[in-house]
């Protein structure tokens, strides 16, 4: 369910700190400076276009550049949180052998 339109759009309130004086430099050197964020859940606003985000996944911090489809999306949706290995077990490592063994000859 998503956050009340009468409330508006949550950013956390340190962040929007940052935001802001970033605000302040010319926009060449934005990208010089990212923006170390622990909240996930705050949503990107229109002001937040070009910046360089530090989003911390858990474990350590992801780069993300925000573009102007991103807006109204959350920060958190471009950090994923889950590594994907892979399936299988001893059927799918009988079948790399044998690519490997493939591509040796």
């Amino acid at each position: 369910m998503g956050r009340s339109s009468k409330k508006g759009p949550y950013v956390h309130p340190k962040l929007m700190k940052k935001i802001r004086k970033l605000l302040e430099l010319p926009l060449e050197e934005r990208d010089k400076y990212p923006i170390r964020t622990w909240s996930r859940d705050s949503m990107i606003l229109p002001e937040m276009v070009g910046m360089v985000f530090e989003v911390h996944n858990g474990k350590n911090f992801i780069k993300v550049k925000v573009n102007e489809d991103m807006v109204g999306h959350r920060l958190g949706e471009f950090a994923p949180t889950r590594k994907f290995i892979k399936h299988g077990g001893k059927l799918q490592r009988e079948l790399e052998q044998k690519l490997a063994k493939q591509k040796a000859s």
